[in-house]
């Protein structure tokens, strides 16, 4: 478990620092890259997600994601004998994926310091690092990351399935893929974080680092960022075992 641990650590590090990075970039006053859109924002998310699972994905299946190691635990517990993701190895991956996004944060900081500085709006500064709804809407904000984990884990259980190529010819590229049209189709509402950790260890960098005039760290809406991914989760591996017969589902590979 000290071996995934590490894996979930460096692999959601590389994800933080290459997804939150591309939104300093496109956000923060003076890069090159200001205003460059959505469309480079979602795209480079989906690119750091293939980074994040082609490191750690030999070690650890490359989760990355308490929400997706939610929804295979809890997969895994109905089909009854199986130990691929056991719950007593969810703790060791949560926390590696929380270590790993709160290093990638402070790495983003470091990287973009003088642009932190150059930029006025501690709105767009808080923007690099945690996800926050366009129009704060709680009930609707909760379901929009509630819709969006689903669709990810949904479709990453079935990526395992026999009928699928996916895991044997392209590796992590579906996955990544899978991440930029969610960013594109429904990602408008809140900034799809649809990965507890990817919010909530960058809020938490935001929250301690001395970043020049950075505002607070919007704790009041923390929680959804970080609960309806979990619900969601879980409701995909619920939904995906009785759509599909959990007694012929075979293991998700990793």
């Amino acid at each position: 478990m000290l071996e995934k641990f590490f894996a979930e650590v460096f692999g959601t590090a590389l994800l933080i620092l290459l997804g939150d990075g591309v939104v300093a970039g496109v956000l923060l006053a003076k890069s090159k890259a200001n205003n460059a859109g959505w469309i480079v924002i979602t795209l480079a998310w989906g690119l750091a997600v293939y980074v994040g699972v082609v490191v750690a994905g030999p070690l650890s299946g490359a989760h990355l994601n308490p929400a997706v190691t939610l929804g295979l635990a809890t997969m895994e517990a109905m089909k009854q004998g199986s130990t691929l993701v056991t719950w007593d190895m969810v703790p060791w991956y949560v926390a590696g994926e929380m270590v790993g996004a709160f290093i990638g944060a402070c790495l983003v900081a470091l990287h973009y310091w003088d642009h932190f500085k150059a930029t006025e709006d501690p709105g767009l500064k808080l923007a690099v690092f945690s996800t926050a709804p366009g129009i704060r809407n709680y009930p609707l904000n909760f379901i929009s990351e509630l819709i969006g984990t689903f669709v990810l884990v949904f479709v990453i259980f079935a990526f395992g399935q026999p009928h699928s190529l996916a895991p044997a010819t392209v590796g992590a590229l579906p996955v990544a893929l899978l991440i930029v049209v969610i960013g594109l189709s429904l990602g408008g509402t809140t900034g799809y974080a649809i990965n507890p950790a990817r919010d909530l260890g960058p809020r938490i960098a935001h929250f301690l680092l001395p970043i020049p005039g950075k505002g607070n760290s919007d704790w009041a809406y923390s929680w959804v960022p970080v609960i309806a991914p979990l619900v969601g989760g879980a409701l995909a591996a619920i939904v995906f075992f009785y759509a599909f017969t959990g007694s012929v589902i075979p293991a998700i590979p990793h």
